[in-house]
């Protein structure tokens, strides 16, 4: 992904005022946008930098105190970010093959064909579908919510696991003085999508050592939150993540309340002490 983008880049700042280079296999690479890696749709352009986005696709850029551009990771000023008009007259002037029926379309009505191209669509149909590498007796999710990668609060840089946003954050945001929502508990069945941290960076350092599982059982929440059979028989390994995950709904909500006996809640304290003991044997 990160190599097609920069391939991208590259083609968007060596092209001739004349016209594309290399005919129609690449047209459509050099006028899609880094972000949707679709052809670009209404394309704007960031004045400091120059590289060029779908509009819809800068949005989320746009609404962070401190904008980066999402290729270059350089600063800007959203005030001047334009609209690429001549992208525009490109995108009217140039036409590429469907990848479905390999019908020359213009490059700005090749999102409306290709939404109603039938061999496009059949190619979609032949896709396979997600099936687990492994029988199991979980139902197969239709939408899992996405745990694994987030969206920087700040800039809006997407796609980066916890350990990327951490280092992120750390190199790009060390000084911000504003109060951020953390992406990675908001994303958790139990997290809170409004409550804004007062120092994103120790609340990443402090509340997030080790990463969350992707999946999470949400009819067991109100049992870890009662402390009841999750508690008992924690030495079995299965039960071992309920602890610590415990340990996270324990700890967030006791923040938010600033209570200042925290260390010493004697759930906390029995967890703490069986994480810290030797880990069980599993044969």
């Amino acid at each position: 992904m990160a190599m097609f983008r920069s391939l991208v880049a590259s083609a968007q700042q060596r092209q001739p005022p004349g016209g594309p280079a290399g005919g129609d296999s690449g047209l459509e690479a050099q006028y899609s946008c880094p972000i949707c890696l679709e052809v670009y749709h209404r394309p704007v352009a960031i004045g400091s930098c120059g590289h060029t986005f779908c509009g819809e696709c800068l949005q989320p850029c746009l609404q962070v105190p401190s904008p980066l551009c999402p290729l270059c990771r350089l600063p800007f000023d959203p005030k001047k970010v334009d609209k690429a008009a001549h992208v525009e007259k490109q995108l009217s002037s140039y036409k590429a093959p469907c990848r479905g029926c390999n019908k020359k379309v213009t490059l700005a009505k090749m999102r409306v064909h290709v939404s109603s191209c039938m061999k496009v669509q059949e190619q979609m149909a032949n896709c396979p579908k997600f099936v687990p590498v492994v029988p199991t007796s979980q139902p197969i999710p239709s939408a899992v919510p996405n745990r694994s990668t987030f969206t920087c609060p700040y800039c809006g840089a997407r796609n980066l696991d916890q350990q990327e946003l951490l280092k992120h954050c750390v190199d790009n945001h060390r000084s911000d003085p504003n109060r951020v929502v953390c992406p990675i508990c908001s994303a958790m069945p139990w997290g809170d999508p409004s409550y804004k941290s007062a120092n994103f960076l120790q609340h990443l350092l402090h509340r997030h050592k080790f990463s969350y599982d992707t999946f999470v059982h949400d009819a067991s929440l109100g049992e870890v939150r009662a402390g009841g059979p999750a508690l008992q028989g924690a030495r079995h390994p299965g039960t071992r993540w309920w602890l610590r995950h415990f340990l996270e709904l324990w700890e967030a909500a006791e923040d938010r309340r600033e209570k200042s006996d925290r260390a010493t809640s004697p759930r906390r304290v029995q967890a703490v002490l069986i994480l810290s003991g030797p880990a069980p044997e599993t044969g």
